[in-house]
């Protein structure tokens, strides 16, 4: 599966993200935001469950934002159907 995802509400623009048919993420990428941050979620997150990254990062905030690039990140899995 994959989805190229436009976040709102965040710095970043949009989230590429590929998961394979067992549910493993294989690549995510970041398109603006904040770059070596973004770069360290993408690096933490591939090879995991995408439901197991879904549920810990759902709900973070940035600062007094209602959401957040780990958040929109979660939101595009829900998206995609996980």
């Amino acid at each position: 599966m994959h989805i190229n995802y436009q976040t709102k509400g965040t710095c970043s623009r949009f989230i590429d993200i590929e998961v394979d048919d067992n549910g493993i993420i294989k690549n995510v990428q970041f398109i603006g935001g904040c770059n070596g941050n973004l770069k360290g979620i993408c690096s933490l997150i591939k090879g995991q469950k995408a439901k197991e990254v879904k549920e810990r990062l759902k709900g973070i905030q940035c600062g007094d934002k209602a959401t957040s690039c780990p958040d929109q990140l979660a939101r595009a899995l829900e998206q995609m159907g996980i």
